[in-house]
């Protein structure tokens, strides 16, 4: 699979790249040069915003009213002391902001603000008319609200006190947060437009069948044929479309570069499931990929500051690790049943545990082996199990169900990563099997790529730890961070549009909240 490797490919090329470290050095100086704007020396007493000022402002700049809350929460968490400026200048920050709102960087996309031609004036050196400081501070409080909604941030889940907190202690990482936002996002943007012009051109014909479905395979001749080969056309998995109804080496080489790029067993079999996806209606894909965007917007901004990290994406069943810019590693995993769902979450992984005892959880004790225990007097020891405390744990050992290696990161719900002896579930597509622990394929290699920085745990020791004799536990003098995410699109490095199976229905319940947030917001 090359799913969410295409995904982080995309954004460690936004968070790493030696380019922001050249914006340190250069961008930031070149804008200097509209940084050194000076206000009216005559302005007294206008370095405090306090709520009647932001009152009148609001008044007087009526199309800017529906941010008025989130404005003054930025000044409240300030003390009411103004934002964008120091010693009479404005900070490198807002040059930063204003270059972004204003796309002079040609790599932005472009910002909605209902009063450019203000801000303008208030980094112009020529203009005539001058706002007032506070007015300036205000109108740029209010621009940085409209930018971060629009292309960082993302309201439901990062407030916009926390990321300028962040911003203003290291104003490039806008940059940072607006080349991985704007990549992603104006790529699914791009993958948006296509869907619907595809949907506009009425190119999404139904996909028939015989009844009852048998398997597609190479040499075999069909209407059934000529539509997958029209569909994969469409999509862009085929460049051109012959018409021909006969599954031909053309096709082969489409079928095998959708599956590719949608995390699917490769193969040359178009199985009913497949047609079934490339039946999913066209206005279905769109909603998708707007679902999507919104997503794209939550998350960015947190992991950018990151430069080491795990990443796991439900949806694709795949795990990447990062570290210093590079991806060091991916895996299959496996998650959650649907009764058992993974957690969506971010944590801190603080511990990794060799040859690690599994406690059984109650639940599991309860529902599946009181039964089996009962039937057998000897499951137990049979299992390598044993009663400690009146708790039912598994000893360490090449059957234990955590496998030889786990991953503890401190969370309500009490799961974790880990290995497991159950090889054979990464060979399925859709792989939701565990009680809501990720089960990772490359377990052991993924303790290697995490203990390099630490010359004591040599490969040799990793091995011998993970011998299944007995369960050995490092604390991290650095935790890793990790992000289960949950991504069901994403547009790789090449263009390529992927999707994924929405396994817990989890689509269908973000749609609800934007839909009800759009009907307060119109009311």
């Amino acid at each position: 699979m090359k799913t969410l490797y295409s995904i982080t490919l995309i954004l460690v090329a936004g968070f790493f790249t030696s380019s922001f470290n050249n914006l340190e050095k250069n961008d930031v100086n070149t804008t200097k040069t509209s940084a050194d704007v000076y206000m009216n020396a005559t302005d007294k007493n206008d370095d405090v915003v306090d709520t009647e000022v932001l009152n009148d402002f609001f008044r007087r700049y009526s199309d800017l009213k529906k941010y008025q809350n989130d404005v003054i929460s930025l000044y409240k968490n300030r003390s009411y002391g103004t934002i964008w400026y120091k010693n009479g200048k404005i900070i490198d920050f807002g040059n930063l902001l204003y270059k972004k709102i204003n796309n002079t960087d040609n790599k932005s996309a472009q910002i909605e603000f209902p009063y450019k031609e203000e801000i303008n004036s208030i980094f112009s050196t020529t203009s005539k008319e001058k706002l007032s400081k506070t007015d300036a501070d205000m109108l740029l409080s209010a621009a940085y609200i409209i930018y971060a909604n629009q292309a960082i941030a993302g309201k439901p889940t990062i407030s916009y006190e926390t990321l300028l907190d962040s911003l203003m202690t290291k104003p490039t990482l806008l940059e940072k947060n607006t080349s991985a936002v704007s990549d992603q996002y104006d790529k699914l943007q791009g993958a948006l437009k296509k869907y619907q012009k595809i949907e506009k051109d009425n190119n999404w014909q139904p996909i028939t069948t015989e009844t009852p479905y048998k398997d597609i395979r190479p040499d075999a001749k069909s209407i059934t044929v000529a539509q997958v080969r029209n569909r994969l056309f469409v999509i862009g998995d085929l460049k051109n479309d012959s018409k021909s109804d006969v599954y031909d080496q053309e096709l082969m080489d489409g079928v095998m570069k959708y599956k590719l790029r949608n995390g699917l067993k490769p193969n040359y079999i178009i199985n009913e499931d497949n047609i079934k996806d490339l039946n999913t209606p066209i206005d279905a894909k769109i909603k998708t990929l707007m679902l999507n965007l919104e997503r794209c917007k939550a998350i960015l901004p947190q992991i950018s500051k990151d430069k080491e990290f795990i990443l796991v994406n439900v949806p694709s069943f795949e795990l990447i690790y990062v570290k210093n810019g590079k991806i060091e590693l991916t895996s299959k995993v496996f998650v959650g049943a649907p009764l058992t769902k993974t957690t969506i979450f971010n944590g801190n992984i603080d511990k990794i545990i060799f040859s690690p005892y599994w406690t059984v959880p109650q639940s599991i004790v309860d529902n599946e082996l009181k039964s089996k225990i009962a039937a057998d007097k000897n499951y137990l020891a049979e299992h390598n199990m044993e009663i400690v405390n009146g708790q039912v744990r598994q000893k360490p050992g090449a059957d234990n169900s955590l496998g030889l290696v786990k991953f503890i990161f401190p969370n309500p719900d009490d799961i974790y990563m880990h290995d497991t002896p159950a090889k054979t579930l990464f060979d399925f597509e859709k792989r939701t099997f565990s009680h809501g622990c990720v089960n990772v394929n490359k377990a052991k290699e993924l303790a290697i790529a995490m203990l390099k920085d630490y010359p004591e745990w040599t490969e040799d020791k990793i091995n011998k730890a993970m011998d299944g004799s007995e369960e050995t536990t490092f604390k991290l003098a650095n935790k890793v961070p990790i992000y289960i995410c949950y991504f069901t699109s994403w547009v790789n490095e090449s263009g390529e549009v992927s999707f994924f199976p929405d396994v817990y229905d989890r689509d269908n319940d973000l749609s609800k909240v934007l839909t009800n947030e759009n009907v307060v917001a119109d009311k």
